[in-house]
């Protein structure tokens, strides 16, 4: 009898300890950022936060360049979108992008090292689209990034490719297997926090323009005509928002009223602005590569890597902790630093 309690005990002992390695120990931290009342508390865990902080940590900045002199288009070939500033900025910036995107291979990761002028290295090309790109964020998009800005260290971090993109996925056509069209769900992906929610809400929402609010506005089936499976690709979305920023949902909402905007903190109209300018920048700056890329750069459906909300934040709810680094290049902060429409056509 002795013999049985004791293996009983073990066992009993052995399934706590794996159930328990679903939780997070003790002690958590919590700030609560609305009324009381309504639930807007965040709770974090101090050691994931510590864990996070190297990889959010600000690159040194190089020492400012005069700005007088003769200007980048004087002095170098082929400078289509930085001609404009002087060639001391534009050295400065090239080094600083060097070690922000490729600090193994350097400058020839994007330039052909016997002309840079040449533009036969599709890293190149990319690089010059992903300059305006930067620009764009920081000068038509504040309402998103307000004046802490961009730089291609937020996205990149030491890496020639961002850790955090996204490709469309190749959806199983219906009779495939014995499931049917399983709609991309049920299939635990990263993108959506390990659930069984659709795993590619990225490309109704931040490709496409669908509908994202699934919330009626009446009690009565007459006020909401989305369906579940509808609210399911919404919920996807949101999953995917909320560990990229490493907040929970009451971060941007109320929990009075989820579908209200009354009460809501000013993170759910940035936001708000952040979704339709990750669906900009897919359509106007990254699709439009597509035919730029070799193909083993592509996806499973020959589709360009994308940006989405980890892209920028990867596990924080502002990139790099908040820290304003793209002050250090104001050149990077104006879409008038002597870019040439007519050779930007030409690519």
């Amino acid at each position: 009898m002795k013999a049985f309690s004791f293996k009983f005990l073990s066992w009993l002992s052995l399934g706590v300890v794996l159930l328990l390695t679903g939780c997070e120990r003790p002690p958590m931290d919590s700030v609560q950022h609305g009324f009381r009342g309504t639930g807007m508390v965040e709770i974090y865990n101090p050691r994931l936060v510590e864990a996070k902080a190297e990889n959010n940590a600000v690159p040194f900045a190089l020492p400012a360049a005069p700005t007088d002199g003769p200007r980048a288009g004087q002095v170098y070939k082929n400078v289509q979108v930085l001609g404009g500033i002087s060639s001391a900025q534009f050295t400065r910036l090239m080094v600083s992008m060097a070690s922000w995107v490729a600090p193994k291979e350097g400058c020839i990761y994007c330039h052909n090292p016997v002309n840079f002028a040449d533009d036969s290295k599709y890293t190149k090309v990319v690089a010059r689209r992903m300059i305006q790109m930067t620009q764009h964020i920081n000068a038509d998009w504040s309402n998103h990034v307000a004046d802490t800005g961009v730089t291609c260290y937020t996205c990149h971090r030491g890496n020639n490719i961002p850790q955090q993109v996204w490709f469309k996925r190749d959806a199983t056509p219906p009779g495939s297997n014995f499931m049917g069209d399983k709609s991309g769900q049920n299939e635990p992906a990263a993108s959506v926090g390990l659930s069984s929610l659709p795993n590619d809400p990225f490309t109704p929402f931040l490709l496409g323009a669908d509908t994202i609010r699934v919330n009626g506005t009446t009690a009565l089936p007459s006020g909401n005509r989305h369906s579940i499976k509808q609210a399911e690709w919404t919920y996807g979305l949101m999953t995917h928002m909320s560990s990229s920023l490493g907040v929970n949902c009451t971060y941007c909402h109320n929990t009075r009223s989820f579908s209200s905007w009354e009460g809501n903190p000013p993170q759910r109209a940035t936001a708000w602005y952040g979704i339709r300018m990750v669906r900009d920048l897919n359509l106007q700056y990254l699709e439009p590569l597509t035919s730029t890329f070799p193909h083993e750069r592509l996806g499973e459906t020959g589709d360009v890597a994308k940006v989405f909300c980890a892209t920028c934040h990867q596990g924080v709810y502002k990139p790099l902790n908040g820290a304003k680094m793209a002050q250090d290049f104001p050149e990077l902060k104006s879409v008038t630093s002597g870019q040439s429409d007519t050779k930007v056509a030409k690519r």
